[in-house]
């Protein structure tokens, strides 16, 4: 049988990997899919430029039209990143007749409804396993492996630059700015790293994973999303003396009411294995009703962890290229006339723990106003620590709560924070405990 011919968009780091992972595994891949896969075209901003893969075979081109309206490719690769330009050129392929592979999170999670939409029409397949956590297989285990099971939530570590910057924080006791300027220096902080400390990223990978585990449609506009450039080296070193690791986590919960969608810095058991995924590394959790916890440990980003995503991807494709387009695997793991109407629940009505730290003037009745006020409004504390003041510095106070609505935690520390005794804003994290 004829080798299957695929185009690729991009020939960066990934798209380097992707080369040479299908070079260097082309026996083994072709056992796998039943024939050959090839890659035979490519489009790049510049073709001259030098590479971490051989292209020889390859036919190059500046202008990635080329490579999407070749009738001779079956299969095309994108991996050129955004959503302006690639999802022009995703919609020209599906308009073609051509099967998609896409390692672009932002594309899937902002326009992932209208292209699994028009793929459906003309009979393609769009794989994206590449999209979340790198070289993880977590769409396939929450899609296909889980699929007995109704997902009550999943929790994960899925942006690699913010897991580096905050074990750096909690291992050397370096402060947020200086790991930052190091992460960017080791090449795993973009110049601007808007998108992965304030958890942009880690918040289009959330809506993919929350999508494929409820049966809901892509809602990145609906994902409650904090970064971590106010935590302090101070904040973990108290949430390690109270027992616990500071993670920026992507948190999807199913609830009677709706769905929890959100991405935050929170404190997490230290004796959860998810605690002690460290540096560079992305997991995620997953809860379902039937197999307990699971937990999908590895690479979240690199050229061949990624590329290991992108090409199981086209060996999937390869395999269905003849299949009923009515009996693949859908999209979104439900079929697409099945897809729940749950609504993304609002941060006020979400149920959480929460550690906050107060600065409090050292004086008598402090802690009796906050802890009153917190009463009031139904919230129980679960542990104190107070710091004491080095010389006419205020007081530190470490509170954690146990679980309530953040509509009345917002009330309590606004109330909190109007006290005269209490200098600046509450440093509030919230905490899940992640049990099975």
């Amino acid at each position: 049988m004829d080798p299957v011919k695929v185009g690729l968009l991009g020939l960066g780091t990934v798209g380097g990997g992707t080369v040479n992972v299908l070079k260097r595994n082309a026996e083994e891949i072709a056992r796998r899919a039943g024939r050959g896969v090839v890659i035979t075209h490519a489009a790049s901003r510049d073709i001259n430029k030098q590479r971490i893969c051989d292209t020889t075979g390859i036919t190059l081109t500046t202008d990635p039209q080329v490579v999407v309206s070749d009738p001779g490719v079956q299969i095309i690769v994108e991996l050129i990143g955004g959503d302006g330009l690639a999802r022009e050129l995703v919609l020209a392929a599906i308009e073609h007749g051509k099967h998609v592979v896409t390692a672009n999170k932002a594309l899937i999670a902002k326009h992932g409804n209208e292209i699994f939409a028009r793929a459906q029409e003309k009979g393609v397949m769009v794989a994206f396993e590449a999209a979340v956590a790198g070289g993880i297989p977590i769409i396939k285990a929450v899609r296909e492996g889980l699929a007995a099971n109704r997902v009550e939530w999943l929790a994960g570590i899925i942006n690699g630059t913010g897991n580096f910057i905050l074990t750096e924080m909690r291992d050397n006791g370096s402060d947020f700015a200086d790991v930052l300027a190091e992460a960017q220096r080791l090449g795993y902080a973009e110049a601007d790293p808007t998108f992965d400390v304030e958890g942009i990223d880690a918040a289009h990978k959330l809506t993919i994973l929350a999508s494929i585990a409820f049966g809901i449609p892509l809602q990145f506009e609906a994902c409650f999303t904090e970064g971590i450039t106010r935590i302090t080296r101070e904040d973990v070193n108290y949430a390690e003396e109270l027992g616990y690791r500071i993670k920026h986590l992507g948190m999807a919960r199913r609830t009677n009411k709706g769905v929890e969608l959100r991405v935050h810095p929170t404190l997490i058991p230290e004796r959860r294995l998810i605690a002690n995924v460290d540096g560079v590394m992305n997991a995620v959790l997953v809860k379902g009703d039937a197999v307990g916890p699971t937990l999908y440990y590895g690479a979240g980003a690199g050229a061949e962890p990624t590329a290991s995503a992108v090409v199981a991807d086209l060996v999937d494709v390869t395999r269905t290229l003849t299949v009923d387009p009515e009996n693949r695997v859908p999209h979104l793991a439900f079929q697409p006339d099945a897809l729940s109407e749950l609504p993304i629940l609002p941060m006020a009505a979400v149920e959480t723990a929460y550690y906050l730290r107060i600065q409090a003037a050292d004086k008598p009745g402090v802690l009796a106003d906050v802890t009153r006020i917190l009463g009031d409004v139904g919230i129980s504390i679960e542990a104190i620590l107070q710091k004491e003041p080095v010389g006419d510095s205020d007081a530190t106070i470490i509170l954690l709560t146990h679980r309530v609505l953040e509509g009345q935690m917002d009330q309590a520390i606004a109330a909190i924070e109007a006290l005269d005794s209490i200098s600046g804003e509450i440093m509030r994290i919230r905490l899940e405990t992640l049990s099975a």
